[in-house]
């Protein structure tokens, strides 16, 4: 009896050490818990403030970027920035929201109704023999069509200029009309003007798909679509220009206005009385 006594005993001081040993891992661990619960928390706020500080930065940069395509787009329009070859990679968000997201199509409006102003205050003389030689000019590519579709797949200009490429597009005979363009030359026509589309297009190789791409889109009774010949080859768009309104002129065709996307369709000699310049930051023509 007395040997089952110490027995039970026994067992009960061993588990009584075994109890005291838990007791302390547990009070240990507890302990460990409360200094690592303020280092995690810490930690987890540090990478909080990293992570709102990165989305700072980002919105940041998106911001730069606009701020800079403005500027840039200023500089090209005001013909401050000449020669460039492509628009700027940081550009070109700013210059595909620009194209497609209404804005240029706000402006082209504006400057169009500006125009329509400008040709309303014209008195057309009908009483004299040559009241019919009342001219406008009206450049092509980018003003009275459009290469947008094209430019879309070279990042609105950010690629460099591919010239076989480009020609493929052209001769697709597929650029949509630019619907503000058509309606100010449907208004220059109906209230009597004589309207010459010019283009630095080549007669040998384009003039037909251009005739019938300019005619499917609406562009129907100007007096005569002009492009460069042989004659013309190899001079810059200033010279070869020049030399057709010149050419119109010495025609005894008084040049009213004259309408373009580069600053090259506004620049040199025979401009006539007032020009437009119309916007375009995805290519420069030198």
């Amino acid at each position: 009896m007395m040997l089952k006594i110490k027995i039970v005993q026994r067992v009960l001081a061993g588990l009584m050490v075994l109890l005291g040993l838990l007791g302390n891992l547990v009070l240990r661990l507890q302990g460990q818990k409360q200094r690592l619960h303020p280092q995690k928390l810490q930690m987890m706020k540090m990478r909080s403030e990293l992570d709102s500080s990165s989305e700072i930065d980002d919105d940041d940069d998106d911001n730069d970027d606009e701020r800079y395509g403005l500027s840039w787009r200023l500089a090209v329009e005001t013909n401050n920035n000449v020669g460039w070859k492509t628009v700027p990679l940081r550009c070109y968000k700013h210059v595909e929201k620009y194209m497609t997201g209404g804005q240029y199509e706000h402006d082209l409006n504006m400057i169009v109704d500006e125009i329509l102003l400008y040709a309303s205050k014209i008195q057309l003389d009908a009483t004299t023999h040559n009241h019919d030689q009342d001219a406008w000019i009206l450049d092509v590519d980018d003003t009275c069509i459009s290469n947008i579709p094209y430019y879309k797949d070279k990042r609105f200009g950010c690629d460099p200029f591919d010239s076989p490429v480009f020609k493929e597009w052209i001769n697709k005979g597929m650029c949509p009309a630019n619907p503000v363009i058509l309606r100010l030359f449907k208004t220059l026509i109906k209230k009597g003007f004589k309207v010459f589309l010019l283009t630095g297009r080549y007669e040998e190789t384009l003039a037909k798909i251009t005739m019938d791409n300019l005619h499917s889109q609406g562009f129907i009774g100007y007096q005569r679509l002009i492009l460069r010949n042989l004659k013309y080859k190899g001079q810059s768009a200033v010279k070869y220009k020049s030399s057709i309104r010149r050419e119109i002129e010495e025609e005894g065709y008084r040049i009213w206005g004259n309408v373009g996307d580069q600053w090259t369709d506004l620049q040199g000699d025979c401009l006539g009385n007032r020009t437009f310049k119309i916007p375009n930051p995805m290519y420069c023509i030198s």
